[in-house]
């Protein structure tokens, strides 16, 4: 029936913001890799592996968080990645190298590995047999608008200051700005998985 649709779908929504993380602490470093280079004067393989590692971090997450949901339960650990995804925004747009800037997108990554496999999880374990199938989409395309949304609020952010190397707001630069954005979504994720039964 209706309401009960309607409830399925707020609390798979409120699942699939991991999904929406995912998409967005992936996507969102493509605005920042110039201005990274520079800042950092880093070469090649240090920007490489601050892109890539956090696939790294992302398959360890993966690897545990179908253990450490059976043992705390699915909420903690959306909780727990929300936590993640929160202190990696942070991390990732204050580093004092570019190596803490690798660390934090790695503790990004866990997140991302968190979410992609605890997410779906809950939502298949809470929607009704009817629904399942479509509340499970929902991930899907949640990462899809986490990707559109990071490269949106990257160009936004480019073209209010002209460049992700020059200062935005506060003196801060802009690329720093693209990471601290990820936490509103990763506060709000942790909210919402505290309010879902």
């Amino acid at each position: 029936n209706e309401p009960s649709w309607v409830i399925t779908f707020l609390i798979a929504s409120a699942a699939a913001l991991g999904g929406f993380l995912f998409g967005f602490d992936t996507a969102v470093i493509n605005g920042a890799v110039l201005a990274l280079k520079s800042t950092f004067g880093a070469g090649d393989w240090e920007i490489g592996l601050s892109v890539s590692l956090a696939l790294l971090g992302a398959a360890g997450g993966a690897f545990f968080a179908g253990q450490l949901a059976d043992r705390f339960g699915r909420v903690r650990c959306m909780v727990g990645a929300s936590a993640l995804f929160f202190v990696s925004a942070l991390g990732s747009g204050a580093p004092f190298t570019i190596y803490d800037f690798i660390f934090w997108r790695v503790v990004g990554g866990i997140g991302v590995g968190a979410a992609s496999v605890i997410a779906p999880a809950y939502i298949a374990e809470t929607s009704p047999a009817n629904l399942r199938g479509r509340m499970g989409s929902l991930q899907q395309l949640a990462i899809v608008l986490g990707i559109f949304v990071a490269l949106l609020s990257n160009f936004a952010i480019v073209s209010i200051s002209g460049s992700a190397s020059n200062p935005l707001w506060f003196g801060f630069k802009s690329w720093q700005w693209m990471f601290w954005l990820e936490a509103i979504p990763a506060l709000a994720y942790g909210i919402s998985a505290m309010m879902i039964p």
